[in-house]
């Protein structure tokens, strides 16, 4: 048995030895905002990145209590407490209706609800449609954009904002934080 050993071996080495490294997926643009709670607390991050398949967004935050929350890319890069309301209204370039299920809608800022369990964990990757980060269209425009978690559920729907309620989190994305 051990005289077959050496054969066994070394074609096993030669066919790793030719196998590709993986690849991670390279990034060509990534912006990031700190995620905070109208008390200033931070409550998480949010990472927005242009690959070669399209533009992702990742969340890793924390909610304030278990449940289902509304969620959008503001037009303004500013998240002034106790309210939010800096970050503008939702981003809307092509000035469309609120939600993926309204006839006159989905705006650029709408996004999915997301879901926080027992641990109050939000954890996401979703990828964004047909959307650009630069450009006097685009996301990170001169003032900037900002991603905002809501109290309630957005009913993808109604006008301007799903009635998901206030604005109890938010992160700035700036031009200024690309990688």
């Amino acid at each position: 048995m051990l005289k077959f050993l050496p054969i066994f071996v070394i074609p096993i080495l030669a066919s790793c030895a030719t196998m590709p490294a993986t690849k991670a997926v390279e990034a060509s643009e990534v912006v990031t905002a700190d995620l905070a709670r109208a008390d200033g607390s931070w409550a998480g991050v949010a990472t927005i990145s242009q690959r070669r398949d399209g533009v992702f967004l990742s969340l890793s935050a924390q909610a304030p209590a278990a449940g289902t929350f509304g969620m959008h890319l503001h037009a303004v890069g500013k998240c002034e407490a106790p309210d939010f309301a800096s970050a503008g209204p939702h981003w809307n370039p092509d000035m469309k209706q609120h939600g993926h299920d309204n006839p006159m809608g989905a705006h650029d800022g709408d996004l999915p609800n997301v879901n926080a369990g027992a641990d109050r964990k939000i954890i996401l990757e979703y990828k964004l449609k047909d959307i650009m980060l630069s450009g006097p269209t685009g996301l990170l425009d001169a003032d900037g954009g900002a991603l905002v978690i809501h109290e309630k559920a957005d009913d993808y729907k109604t006008d301007p904002s799903g009635n998901s309620g206030k604005r109890i989190i938010c992160g700035v994305f700036k031009s200024g934080n690309r990688s």
